[in-house]
């Protein structure tokens, strides 16, 4: 599917369909975020955003992560991620302790805490995911979508510039 080479009029542009196909994605992702980040809050305390970091220390595990992996996790600025661990570990969800590799850095791990909000913040993401985001598409389509999301993911996330 391909958009007109050349749009000339605002029409066109918001008729474009690329831009229709593309609005929508964006939209649905919008409107999911806010849906299952609003069960998030309501249900368990945190924000969708936390959420995200808690899972990724949770993939993680062991010593736990810097922040500038965090941050390019999350494409956020490390002074972004900065802010969000303060609160995180304000809230007891993670500490930071030593590298063990590095005398001068930290690193971000979950604690018992932080361990068990993940758990029960992923059984209740999971069903909300199934209801908002699985059960509406055709039974059928539903492993090609996945993919597609995936190869759509990580080539956007090759475009991106690496943080130092």
């Amino acid at each position: 599917m391909a958009g007109r080479a050349e749009i000339s009029s605002p029409r066109e542009a918001a008729n474009d369909a690329l831009v229709l196909a593309f609005g929508r994605l964006q939209g649905a992702a919008n409107r999911l975020e806010y849906i299952l980040g609003r069960s998030l809050e309501r249900e368990c305390g945190i924000s969708h955003l936390m959420f995200e970091v808690l899972l990724i220390l949770g993939r993680a595990g062991g010593p736990g992560l810097s922040m500038r992996v965090v941050a390019q996790e999350q494409v956020l600025t490390t002074g972004g991620v900065t802010r969000l661990v303060d609160r995180m570990a304000a809230a007891g969800l993670v500490e930071r302790a030593e590298d063990p590799d590095d005398r001068r850095g930290r690193l971000v791990r979950l604690t018992r805490l932080g361990e068990e909000t993940t758990v029960r913040a992923s059984r209740l993401h999971v069903e909300n995911i199934r209801r908002y985001f699985v059960a509406p598409l055709p039974p059928e389509d539903w492993e090609r979508f996945a993919e597609d999301l995936r190869i759509l993911s990580r080539s956007a996330r090759d475009e991106l510039p690496r943080l130092p």
